[in-house]
């Protein structure tokens, strides 16, 4: 599926990633890396060829290969990076505003889902970054959740070091992390193990955006209280009615997830006007995401389109620039309303979002 395909046409644009991984190399043509565990952190430069004319947050995959770039999603170049190489990338890349977006997907993703998934936000958010996707062993089966879980386990110290790359590096000036489901465990760990390291996240680590997060929230709240005070900005997408989430549970001794909370209710309610520089996007009433409930971030228009205007720019989505967000066709109610003791909420057709208090 990912073989280099020439993509000449005009009706296509482009999105180069680099790519981490800790998956092992694959033997077959076309794949690079499947889903078992690789000896060691493997680096690519991948560029994906996006065709125009498709609807925001889909993803079109060939119906045989190799596909065409003119209605397909493809590659155009899948090449192998030393670390220096990935240096020299970030300064081709980040543009003027040095702003780099790191990516870890979520549980039951091949390394091609991964792949096109997140040259599909990149493209479909338009936001002016440099993309690095962490592609972890995950096998793509829903068979193999408890193996999924331990190889996010067993990648947090090379996310860690991808995370540090670029926070020291003189051609970055700001890092936004944005994972999806148990993504959220891998990113939310190597962030703590950053932490208690070094003594705090780095500075640069302005944002974390954790989508449908599949993360235990008592588990989520320690993690949160190692990370420090100087940790960055945290964002979660949240959704009541996502059915992965309600099979990790049962998976999980029936503990609460943190991509399923209702934060209109305690104990969370509590939780989360006690926590500090904290986001919560509830997208359960939407209707246009995927058939699970469990990848909105991705596949609704509106979302995506907020994600690209604020949330990847590190800005507030509750102030009221999120009214113009013709996407959203928002109506903002109460807009820094006192609820509870020390939290804003915002509602916003058809999306409830929640800002605790201490916003930087």
């Amino acid at each position: 599926m990912l073989a280099p395909v020439k993509a000449n046409t005009a009706a296509a644009q482009k999105v180069d990633l680099l790519v981490a991984t800790t998956r092992a190399p694959a033997a077959e043509p076309g794949v690079y890396f499947n889903g078992e565990r690789g000896p060691d952190l493997s680096l690519s430069n991948i560029v994906v060829s996006i065709p125009d004319q498709r609807p925001v947050g889909s993803i079109q995959w060939p119906s045989r290969v190799p596909g065409d770039p003119s209605r397909d999603f493809v590659t155009t170049k899948v090449t192998p990076m030393q670390p220096d190489q990935a240096k020299a990338w970030f300064k081709r890349t980040a543009g003027k505003p040095k702003r780099v977006l790191i990516f870890v997907h979520g549980f039951n993703t091949q390394f091609a889902d991964s792949v096109f998934r997140f040259a599909q936000i990149v493209h479909d958010t338009d936001a002016n970054v440099a993309p690095i996707l962490f592609s972890w062993p995950s096998r793509g089966s829903v068979f193999d959740y408890n193996y999924d879980r331990e190889s996010a386990n067993y990648s947090r110290s090379e996310l860690a070091s991808v995370i540090l790359a670029a926070a020291n590096s003189p051609a970055v000036s700001d890092v936004t992390i944005m994972a999806h489901s148990m993504g959220g465990w891998l990113a939310v760990e190597s962030l703590r193990q950053i932490a208690l390291q070094q003594g705090r996240v780095p500075a640069k680590v302005s944002n974390l955006i954790l989508a449908s997060p599949d993360l235990d929230i008592d588990v989520f709240r320690k993690q949160v209280l190692e990370m420090g005070p100087k940790r960055p900005h945290i964002t979660l997408f949240v959704s009541q009615n996502d059915r992965a989430l309600r099979l990790s549970r049962l998976l999980s001794g029936r503990m609460t997830r943190l991509g399923a909370v209702d934060i209109t209710r305690e104990p969370y309610l509590s939780q989360m006007e006690s926590a500090t520089n904290i986001t919560v996007l509830d997208l359960t009433a939407l209707q246009n995401g995927d058939r699970l409930n469990h990848s909105k971030f991705a596949t609704s228009p509106e979302v995506v389109q907020l994600m690209g205007d604020r949330l990847i720019q590190g800005q507030s989505v509750t102030d009221s620039a999120l009214g113009s967000a013709g996407g959203l066709g928002a109506t903002t109610l109460g807009a820094g309303q006192v609820l509870g003791s020390a939290a804003g909420a915002v509602l916003t057709a058809p999306i409830l979002i929640f800002e605790s208090a201490g916003r930087k």
